[in-house]
């Protein structure tokens, strides 16, 4: 049993408020589908960059990222690396991953990928600083 009423002045009174709240919320996160903020001379965020590159990275080889390992701006664009499960395996972490290099054109559109490793999930990478 509950000890609040559920009157319609309640009501109203909830409503109001979330009304109000609502009403002092920063204007960005009123609006979801606003665009991201570009960086000077028109060129996309870094944020949008990513997250274009990981959508069209998925649409060409069918493959969607687990998770991006690394992402710099070059002298011709952007680069990252992404890590990709190749192929599930039971016990997970026997699963077949894959690093893809990715370059990005500076406004963001991929012009080309490869893959440049392959392992288990499970394993550490083998290279050590200074040699073996």
């Amino acid at each position: 049993m509950s000890n609040t009423r559920n009157t319609p002045q309640a009501q109203d009174s909830r409503n109001r408020r979330s009304r109000d709240e609502r009403h002092h919320e920063p204007r960005e996160s009123r609006n979801p589908e606003r665009k991201e903020e570009r960086v000077a001379d028109d060129r996309p965020s870094p944020m949008e960059v990513l997250r274009n590159a990981r959508a069209q990275f998925a649409e060409l080889t069918g493959k969607a990222a687990e998770s991006v390992s690394s992402f710099e701006q070059t002298e011709d664009g952007w680069a990252l690396e992404v890590e990709v499960l190749e192929l599930p395996r039971v016990p997970d972490t026997m699963s077949l991953m894959a690093g893809y290099q990715v370059d990005l054109d500076p406004q963001g559109q991929l012009t080309g990928y490869r893959r440049v490793r392959r392992y288990e999930r499970g394993r550490a990478d083998s290279h050590r600083p200074g040699g073996r």
